[in-house]
């Protein structure tokens, strides 16, 4: 569908407010995709979709998913043999919980019997890796860190890295609270170059022997590490380098491990980004109280109660739009302010979302046809950068749009003729009307709306 019916109807509104209810990396890449289709079988899989969505937000909240990274470039980074870090680990771990928590849900919604038409099909796709799942939970946490239960070495690891701290922090404590502490500047432990100091006043160095590690802005004290903590500093940073090297050797494990599933990763990724898309759209069909739209492949529509999504529901006026059937083409007269080109639009930009997949703000069993093209007419057409005037420019807007239109387009004029005489303006409508080919049988006209 042409992109500058998209912009005229505002159809990128539309997908804004869907993208304030996604959640997931993939999510946002299908929103972000959305666009109108001609394909009548396909636009009514994506209706079914969404009306599964609409029918598990209202029984059951929605589908539970969490939020999701896009985890697209930590699984080409395993494909060429790089080792992931723990953040990225517990990405990839986030989708793999996620995918088994979908599919138990899935499997609940089944035992309960709640008829669903499309998503089953979706959710079948999922494959879960129960043993990689757990492996990842217990070894990464949420922020990445590596956890004590990756490895039996690791936890000894650690359990000997808090013994020696405490005996270290114990030593300390006699510098701190003893008869020494008067030589300090703060009766404090800290840490310098990853070993523990204390703050010593600079003229009292000597009582103390050892390292300085560091000194303060003004030189006045000095960061040293004790002589009789030393070999337990040492000892502690020995652990220290196995506690990393024991890390690195777990994260390249886990990478290894990933990379035999890497594609169904990805996979499962991005149909939770497309469960996440059908719960955005059961969202924004709450949000503006929408309803299925049914599809008529005669391109009969029948809009029932239409209102335009965009303006708030205390200001908006109800309108029941119907073409396509009985007649062709409508002309729609009266005052300005009347609310002419908003049922226009109204129309317009329904039609681009019914054949987007999403519910239209319209009462049940309101019907839409399925257009090859929408073309539009609507506003001041007037460029300067090509020097055209209001007038010249919906004639050129006009000619392009009789150049393209086939007998399953949807045309919508606003004021054809705008900006001359009233009386050349019809005739120019009467013009594009028979070049158009509308005057023959009505089977063949384009539907056409006029303000």
């Amino acid at each position: 569908m042409n992109q500058k019916i998209l912009k005229t109807l505002e159809y990128q509104q539309i997908k804004k407010m869907l993208q304030e209810h996604v959640l997931t990396a993939f999510g946002q890449e299908k929103v972000a995709q959305l666009a109108p289709i001609n394909d009548a079988e396909l636009i009514q899989v994506m209706l079914n979709q969404t009306k599964d969505g609409v029918d598990i937000e209202r029984l059951k909240g929605g589908i539970p998913l969490p939020q999701l990274e896009n985890v697209r470039p930590h699984l080409k980074r395993i494909e060429i043999g790089a080792m992931l870090n723990g953040r990225e680990l517990a990405q990839l771990g986030r989708v793999l919980r996620a995918t088994s928590a979908t599919v138990r849900f899935f499997e609940e919604l089944a035992k309960s019997e709640m008829p669903l038409q499309a998503l089953p099909e979706l959710v079948d796709q999922l494959v879960t890796l129960p043993q990689l799942t757990e492996r990842i939970r217990s070894s990464v946490a949420d922020d990445g860190a590596v956890l004590d239960t990756a490895s039996t070495k690791l936890r000894g690891l650690r359990s000997g890295l808090k013994q020696l701290e405490g005996q270290i922090r114990s030593r300390m404590d006699s510098y701190t609270h003893g008869s020494k502490a008067k030589y300090l500047s703060d009766p404090i432990v800290t840490i310098r170059n990853d070993r523990y100091v204390i703050p010593v006043k600079q003229e009292y160095r000597g009582q103390f022997g050892g390292v300085v590690h560091d000194q303060s802005a003004s030189g006045q004290t000095l960061f040293m590490e004790p002589q009789a903590i030393m070999d337990l500093n040492n000892r502690l940073r020995q652990v220290q380098i196995e506690e990393q090297q024991e890390i690195e050797r777990i994260l390249a494990e886990l990478s290894e491990a990933i990379m035999p599933e890497r594609h169904q990763i990805l996979a499962n990724a991005e149909l939770l980004g497309e469960l996440d898309f059908v719960n955005a759209k059961a969202q924004l069909a709450k949000t503006l109280k929408a309803t299925e739209p049914l599809i008529n492949l005669e391109n009969h529509v029948d809009l029932k109660q239409a209102r335009h999504p965009l303006i708030a529901a205390e200001k908006i006026v109800a309108n029941d739009i119907t073409i396509g059937a009985d007649y062709q083409a409508i002309v729609v007269t009266g005052p300005n302010t009347g609310g002419k080109t908003i049922t226009l639009k109204t129309l317009g930009l329904l039609q681009i979302m019914a054949q987007s997949g999403l519910f239209i703000p319209a009462r049940e069993e309101s019907q839409v046809g399925v257009f090859s093209d929408i073309f539009a007419d609507i506003g001041d057409e007037q460029s300067i950068e090509q020097n055209l005037s209001t007038f010249s420019a919906h004639m050129e807007n006009i000619i392009q749009i009789l150049d393209q239109i086939d007998d399953h387009s949807l045309v919508l004029l606003d004021e054809l003729g705008a900006g001359t005489d009233p009386q050349e303006g019809a005739a120019l409508a009467i013009a594009s009307w028979i070049k158009s080919g509308l005057s023959g049988p009505m089977w063949s006209l384009q539907p056409i709306i006029q303000n």
